[in-house]
C-alpha cells in the first residue's frame, strides 16, 4: 500500500508553505466526481484545484497551450497526437485513468414510464435522422407491449468538442457501417440532424425541456436530472441498463495496455454495458516543460494529487455512479506516475 497519510502530511506542509493552487480543464463527463475529489482534497491538504468543465477538446487544447497543470479527456490522445506532443515539448504525455463511466441514451417521452430498449443500429439510425418518430416499427419491435407515441424525435447532441461525443460516436461507428462511413467517430463530428447543447449539462437540459427529445449524457447527469434513460443491446444480444455492475463488467480486461489507452465500447462481455469508458487526466511526464508549472512545489502537489485520486480518491466514485478503477488500471498507472519528473528528478517516493 502507498503511505498515503505520509504523502498527505508532506503535501499539507507544501500547501501551507507555498499556497499551492493547481489549474485543470477538460471533460464534463467526470465533472461531478472531480468536484467531489477536489473539495475533499482541499480540506485534507490545503491544495486548491481549480477545474474548468469545458469539454475534452478544450482540455486538450489548454494542455497543449501550457495554460493548465492538467487536461482531462474521455477520449485518449491518438498516436498522431502523442507524436505531435513529443515533438513539440520534448517529453511524453501521461494518461492517468480516474474512473469508469457510462454514456446513456436519455430521452423525454411523456406517458412512457418503463426504460426503453435500444440497439446500436437503431440508435445510429435515430442520430442519422432516418428514424423520425417514436412509434417507428424499428423501435416498436425492440419494445413489445410499450405504447410508443407518434411523437417526432428531436435529436440532441453536443455542440462542443467532447469526450462524451467521442465515446458515443465510436460506439455507433462500431455497430453501424452507415454511421462509420457518413459520420465516423470523434470529439466533434458533422451531425446529420439535431440540436446542440454545450456540455453534458447542456444536453441534459435540452432533453428535459423538449418532449420527444433524445440525447446522450454521462449516467450521473441523467440520474441527477431525473431523466429516463434506456437499456442498450450489447454484442451478446442482452439489453443492459447502465449501472456500476455492467460498467465494471465492460472493463474486466485480461490485457491492459501500459499507457492505459483502451476502448471499452461494444464490449464482448456478456453482462457488460456497451457504451462504457474510462476517463483520463493528462499531464506532462517532465512537468518542468509545462509552462503552467511554476515550481517544484506545484509539480509535487500535482503528482501527489494524482496518486491520491488513484488510491484514496476511488472511495468517492460509486456514490456518484462512476465505477472505481480495476486493479490492472491502478497498477499500470502507478508505474506511469513513478516516471513523473521535475528537472530530471522523480516526484513520488518509493512504496
Amino acid at each position: 500500500m502507498k503511505k498515503t497519510l505520509a504523502l498527505v502530511l508532506v503535501l499539507a506542509g507544501l500547501a501551507l508553505a507555498g499556497g499551492v493552487s493547481l489549474n485543470g480543464a477538460g471533460a464534463t463527463f467526470p465533472y461531478p466526481l472531480y468536484a467531489k475529489y477536489f473539495s475533499v482534497y482541499h480540506k485534507l491538504t490545503g491544495v486548491r484545484v481549480n477545474y474548468q468543465s469545458i469539454g475534452s477538446g478544450g482540455g486538450i487544447r489548454q494542455l497543449f497551450a501550457q495554460t493548465v497543470h492538467f487536461g482531462a479527456s474521455d477520449a485518449p490522445l491518438t498516436d498522431e497526437k502523442i507524436a505531435e506532443f513529443e515533438q513539440k515539448f520534448g517529453t511524453q504525455v501521461i494518461h492517468v485513468p480516474t474512473a469508469l463511466g457510462a454514456v446513456v441514451p436519455s430521452y423525454n417521452l411523456p406517458g412512457v414510464t418503463q426504460p426503453l430498449n435500444f440497439s446500436g443500429p437503431v440508435l445510429a439510425d435515430i442520430f442519422l435522422g432516418k428514424i423520425k418518430k417514436w412509434n417507428d416499427p424499428a423501435l416498436a419491435e425492440l419494445n413489445p407491449g410499450v405504447r410508443l407515441p407518434a411523437l417526432p424525435i428531436t435529436v440532441v447532441h453536443r455542440s462542443d468538442g467532447s469526450g462524451t461525443t467521442y465515446i458515443w460516436t465510436e460506439y455507433l461507428a462500431k455497430v453501424s457501417p452507415e454511421w462509420k462511413e457518413r459520420v465516423g467517430a470523434g470529439k466533434s463530428v458533422a451531425w446529420p440532424t439535431g440540436l446542440g447543447g454545450k456540455g453534458n449539462e447542456g444536453v441534459a437540459g435540452l432533453v428535459r425541456q423538449v418532449p420527444g427529445a433524445i440525447g446522450y449524457t454521462e449516467l450521473v447527469y441523467a440520474v441527477q436530472n431525473k431523466i429516463p434513460y434506456g437499456a442498450v443491446q450489447n454484442r451478446s444480444g442482452k439489453f443492459v441498463l447502465a449501472d456500476l455492475a455492467s460498467v465494471r463488467a465492460a472493463a474486466a480486461l485480461e490485457d491492459f495496455p501500459a499507457d492505459t489507452r483502451v476502448s471499452l465500447t461494444d464490449t464482448p462481455a456478456p453482462d457488460g454495458y456497451p457504451i462504457a469508458s474510462f476517463t483520463w487526466i493528462l499531464v506532462f511526464r517532465d512537468l518542468d516543460k509545462d509552462k503552467a508549472v511554476k515550481s517544484r512545489a506545484e509539480a509535487e502537489a500535482l503528482a501527489r494529487l494524482l496518486d491520491w485520486i488513484l488510491h484514496d480518491g476511488q472511495q468517492y466514485n460509486e456514490a456518484l455512479h462512476y465505477a472505481a478503477l480495476p486493479e490492472v488500471a491502478v497498477k499500470a498507472s502507478e508505474a506511469n506516475l513513478a516516471t513523473l519528473r521535475y528537472r530530471g528528478e522523480p516526484l513520488l517516493g518509493a512504496e
